[in-house]
This record gives C-alpha cells, sequence and structure tokens, in this order.
C-alpha cells in the first residue's frame, strides 16, 4: 500500500524559519533509511503558504486566493509518499521520525485509493481487472 506522510505546518514553518542544522541532519539520516528500507517514493518540504495560491471552484467559476493562510495547524509543510505493507507498518515508521521543527509536530499518514479499491466502484471488466492486477 501507498500512504501520503504530510508534515502539518506549524507556526515557525509559516514564518519560514529552517530548520537546525542538526535537526535536517536528523531528517537526512532518517530518510537514508527509508530509501536503504525501499519504502519512500517520493517527498519534499514546500515553502510557507505566503507563497501560495488556492484556487476556489464554484461550478464554472473558479476564483484564485493569495497566501498567506490562517491556521498554520491546518496546512502542509512538507509530505512524503512511503510504499509500505500496511499501516501498522506506516506508523512504525512515522514514530522514528525525527523532529525538525522547533516545538511540537504532527504528522498525519493518509492511505492512497489503489486500483484494487476502486475496481469494485467502476465495474470494471474482466480485462481491465487483469491490466491492473486486481481479482
Amino acid at each position: 500500500m501507498r500512504v501520503m506522510v504530510f508534515a502539518i505546518a506549524t507556526e515557525g514553518t509559516e514564518q519560514g524559519e529552517p530548520p537546525t542544522m542538526e535537526a535536517f541532519e536528523a531528517m537526512e539520516r532518517f530518510t537514508e533509511e527509508l530509501v536503504k528500507a525501499g519504502v519512500l517514493v517520493a517527498g519534499a518540504g514546500l515553502k510557507p503558504s505566503a507563497e501560495s495560491k488556492r484556487i476556489t471552484i464554484d461550478g464554472p467559476s473558479r476564483t484564485v486566493i493569495d497566501g498567506p493562510f490562517t491556521e498554520p495547524r491546518e496546512l502542509i509543510a512538507g509530505f512524503s509518499i512511503w510504499k509500505v505493507k500496511d499501516m501498522d507498518e506506516a506508523v512504525a515508521w512515522a514514530k522514528r521520525s525525527p523532529n525538525i521543527m522547533p516545538g511540537p509536530s504532527k504528522l498525519e499518514l493518509r492511505p492512497f485509493f489503489e486500483a484494487e479499491d476502486m475496481a469494485d466502484a467502476l465495474e470494471l471488466d474482466a480485462g481491465t481487472r487483469e491490466k491492473l492486477g486486481v481479482a
């Protein structure tokens, strides 16, 4: 299974505070462990929401809203994608993650919809199921 791991923003990340060199090095070591284990698919840190845009969609209407956005606890400061056998493995890896932000921080783990999750909903024919590797 694949999971998206979100690093939830803090006041510090929204103010553009970089991690300490010690914290950065700890995250680098952890990332190397994820790579060696074949878990890490991709990942990156994100700039503060002051450099962001939001697009609201309502029918045919599109509205662009410039950052910064309020409530850092509802924003994402970084992400990674992990390939794990199950959510328990993802949680075990997440518990080993260093805290690179000053003060408390949070991670959120969300599983991806995979082909097999969508096969029944999409009522795929046998040929398409076979191509997707779904029973």
